[in-house]
Order: structure tokens, then sequence, then C-alpha cells
């Protein structure tokens, strides 16, 4: 009964901090508070309990050192024109019956390169849709498109906070992962494309605007040189470079460009990692604005709180009669069938895709193990779940920001494919990668 009522305050803090529009990490506080009682009332001291959320929470640090770092590349790769020099290309790319394709495909590489799917909906995908806004174009298909596209990243990129919480809470090797995470996105990243290339055709562009395309020319060094960072990141990792030391080499590398061909001064680069990039250009100042370590704030503080739940979890055994349930509930349906209906209560019921994450794989990590599946199908399975389901659903932080930030409703998540393609894919071809179901 503690338990429960513990849960029942929890998740009336996130619901009202929903309603009132605050950062989900005082609910998470809350919860940790109340999960922190419940352990007193079953007899645990305060310094073991303490000693529990420290051990949950460290889990985290490898992910908060690379988040920190993420933070300064997002920044410094619009600082350098990296980011821009892929918008601008890509734009100059688009045909009429090209546009929603070429919507998806711009931010699926942006999103492989960056990492965060805010990120890229907040600048390409913002970009893309006046561009549909004022050529004619359904916007609502081409928010599906933008959607899709970014979520690509989630999965893939290195420098992806959720895919490097996958790997860290799943305890495997995030250069495996990725690898996994990439193969399993060949089949529904071609089903998208031939969705997307049906609707480009149907929904052909008018008028394509040259406004933002002369800004961006304007405003920043597009030569070949500045896409080094996005070069690096991708290379350094398949000749197994550590991430964290790719993203460090990156970073570093759109800092020297941004000093030495976009004018810019090494203070005001050195305030760009910390507080986020702003563009001299107005026009362009609410679309390229934002990174920075300031902008991993609430993140990390999701992310360690979220852990130090789990030490509270796997120490006392609280949610044991739970997992047992989620057992018995992997016997009917499979591993991969449970896992998404985990990943949907969890996302769904805490509105975030990082809880849903790291919910969905401590609730079922001992079934797994006794069906002797490996950790790294553990991992796959909730990176071919979690990760994109969470986008999927309305109330779903994952969904309403990119939703608010491309100006469309609900109905544009049926038109993202790429999110609903995946789960379905693997669940048809799992046993290619794995021997369970």
């Amino acid at each position: 009964m503690d338990i429960l009522i513990a849960f029942i305050v929890f998740i009336c803090s996130v619901i009202l901090c929903l309603i009132i529009n605050q950062p989900l990490y005082f609910a998470l506080a809350v919860g940790l508070i109340c999960f922190y009682i419940t352990g007193k009332h079953r007899g645990y001291g305060t310094k073991e309990l303490f000693k529990m959320i420290y051990t949950g929470g460290k889990k985290s640090f490898v992910v908060i050192k690379i988040l920190l770092l993420i933070g300064c590349l997002t920044a410094l790769w619009r600082a350098s024109g990296t980011i821009e020099f892929f918008v601008y290309y890509g734009i100059k790319f688009i045909t009429p019956h090209l546009f929603i394709i070429i919507a998806f495909a711009l931010t699926m590489v942006l999103s492989y390169l960056l990492g965060t799917s805010f990120g890229v909906v907040g600048t390409a995908g913002v970009m893309m849709m006046i561009l549909a806004r004022s050529g004619g174009v359904n916007p609502i298909i081409c928010a599906g498109a933008v959607i899709s596209g970014a979520y690509f990243g989630e999965r893939c990129s290195a420098a992806s906070s959720a895919a490097l919480l996958t790997a860290a809470v799943a305890e495997v090797d995030i250069k495996n992962f990725l690898t996994i995470m990439l193969k399993t996105s060949v089949i529904p990243t071609a089903l998208t494309l031939c969705v997307y290339a049906f609707l480009s055709y149907q929904n052909p562009i008018g008028v394509v605007s040259g406004e933002i395309t002369y800004a961006l020319k304007s405003g920043f060094n597009l030569s070949w040189y500045i896409i080094l960072p996005a070069v690096i990141l991708i290379v350094l990792p398949w000749f197994k470079i550590k991430i964290f030391y790719a993203i460090t080499a990156s970073a570093v590398t759109a800092f020297i460009l941004s000093v030495l061909f976009q004018g810019q001064t090494f203070i005001e680069v050195l305030k760009t990692c910390l507080l986020g990039y702003t563009p001299s250009i107005i026009s362009l100042s609410s679309i390229l604005s934002g990174g920075g370590m300031v902008s991993m704030f609430a993140v990390i503080l999701i992310v360690f709180l979220s852990s130090a739940y789990t030490g509270i979890f796997e120490n006392t055994g609280m949610i044991d009669p739970v997992q047992k349930k989620c057992n018995a509930l992997s016997n009917k349906i499979g591993l991969f069938g449970s896992q998404i209906i985990t990943s949907v209560l969890a996302s769904g019921v805490f509105c975030n895709q990082t809880i849903g994450i790291i919910m969905s794989v401590q609730m079922l990590k001992g079934s797994y193990s006794e069906k002797g599946a490996s950790k790294e199908e553990l991992a796959a399975d909730a990176g071919c779940s979690s990760i994109t389901i969470a986008g999927l659903i309305p109330w779903s932080i994952a969904a309403t920001v990119p939703l608010a930030m491309l100006g469309v409703g609900a109905k544009a998540l049926l038109y993202s494919v790429f999110l609903y393609a995946v789960p379905l894919t693997y669940l048809l071809t799992k046993r290619i990668w794995f021997k369970h179901l």
C-alpha cells in the first residue's frame, strides 16, 4: 500500500507540472522524496537510502558528462555554420515533387549528426515548415516527415542522449548498440521513404522562397570545410575512438571554425559553449538560437533523478510485484511485446521519454535475464520501442514540444511514419537479430 501511495503522489505531481507548465524534474524530486519515505517506512536507514540513491544516480554520470558536451556541440555547430551548411544545400535540392521526402531526408541526416530531435525540429524543421506553408504543401504532412527524420537520430546518433541513456541503463557498449540501431533502421527507413515519395508526389510545393537561403548565405561562410565537425563525429567512432573523444574532437573543430571563418571572437565562442548560440541576423534568430551547456540542465536533472530511482527500487524490492507482473506478461506475449506495452504505459503515465526508457528497462530486466536473453537484446528492444513510442503519445513531452515548434496539432503524428514503422518492422524481423521473441 505504501508504494501505491508513493506512486499516486508522484503521478499527481507529474500531472500538476504539466498543467501549470513547470519542468518535470520538480515532479521527479517529489517522487524521489516519496520513495525515500517509503523506504524509511519499510525499515531502511537514512544513510542506507542515500547510498542507494547515490548508487542509482552514479549510473547516469557517464551520460551526464556526454550531455554537457553535447550541449556545447549543438551550440558550436550553429556558430560554426555546420548546421546552416546542411540546411542551405538541403533546400537547394528541393524540387516540386520531392519536397516531403527531402524534408524527411534532411532532418534525418541532421539528426544523425546532431543527435537531438528537438534541436533539429527547431532549426531545419521550422525552416521546412515555413517553405511548406508558403508553397502550398499540407503542413501536417510536412510536420510528420520532419518529426520522423528528427527521431532517426534519437536512435542511431553517437550524440543522442536517448541512445546513450538506453545503452547505459541496459549496461551495453554504446557502439554495439548504435550498430544494432542502424541495422534495425534499414527496413523502416526504406518504408518511410516510399510513403513520403508517394506523399511528395501528391503534395508538390509551389514556389520556394529564397529569403531563408539568402539569409543563410549572407550570414555564414558555407564553404565545404565547414562540415568538418560533422565528418569527424561520423568517422571517428568507426575507428574505435570512444564516443566522448569523438564528440570532443568535433566540438573543438567547430570552435576553431567559428573563430577563423565565422568572424567570432574567442570569448564569444566560449560564451556560446555555456549559454548557447544567437545569430546576428535577426530573421534567423528564432530559428537558429539555442544549444549550450545550460540547455542541458533540465535533461541532466531528469536523467539523474530517474537513475536515482533505480537505486532505491533495486535495493528495496519496492517494484518486485510490478516486475513479477511484467514477467508474467512476457511469458504470454513475448519479451518485445511486453517491452512495447511497458514503454507505452511508462511514457504515457510519466509523459517523458527519459523516464519511459529507464522504467521499461528496469521493469523488464529480470524477465530478460530469466529467459536467457542478452543485455544487447534488452537494449535493442528498448531502442526499437521506448525511444520512438514516446514521440507518438500526444501528451508526452517528446511529442508536444516538436508539435508546438512546428505549429501543428497531434494529427501530424499520423504522418510520422518512421516512429511506428520501427517497432512494427522490428516485431516482424526480430528473429533475424535475436533468438527470443
